[in-house]
């Protein structure tokens, strides 16, 4: 089963192993989304005080377990699911076998900085709403989640 994350007031965002779907009813209905590359993963953030705003990090189904085509991105929306953009900047540019569990993906307080922790270590920030991201300079043990305090 995949995490609920609350997007605001019965606003809620899902991805699991059948995809990434979303409610705006509080939980009553779910739209099921396509989200590129793939709507398959763990990770997803929402927005805490825009609920039409969420994060995803895809990955390949069941039986490989890792970033589509070997590219880590973060698919984000801005606009509830209509739209989906995949965002590269500052990630691996060579083949990445980093996947991102349930909890390796948070979004601070202001909706401004995200954090993201892979199985292999990799751990990177972004202070732009996802659009660009950091690596901090070293590989740690796999990282199973990561949260602003």
């Amino acid at each position: 089963m995949g995490e609920l994350f609350a997007g605001g007031r019965d606003s809620y965002w899902i991805q699991h192993h059948n995809g990434v779907s979303r409610s705006t009813s509080g939980m009553d209905a779910w739209r099921e989304l396509s989200v590129p590359p793939s709507s398959f993963g763990f990770a997803v953030a929402a927005h805490p005080q825009d609920p039409d705003r969420a994060w995803f990090v895809p990955a390949v189904k069941d039986e490989f377990r890792y970033p589509v085509d070997q590219k880590l991105v973060v698919t984000r929306t801005r606009d509830g699911g209509e739209s989906f953009e995949v965002v590269s900047d500052g990630l691996p540019t060579e083949p990445s076998w980093d996947l991102v569990y349930r909890h390796g993906l948070d979004i601070d307080s202001a909706g401004e900085r995200l954090a993201m922790g892979s199985t292999t270590g990799g751990l990177w920030v972004s202070e732009d709403e996802g659009a660009s991201w950091r690596a901090l300079p070293a590989r740690l043990p796999p990282i199973y989640a990561v949260r602003f305090a």
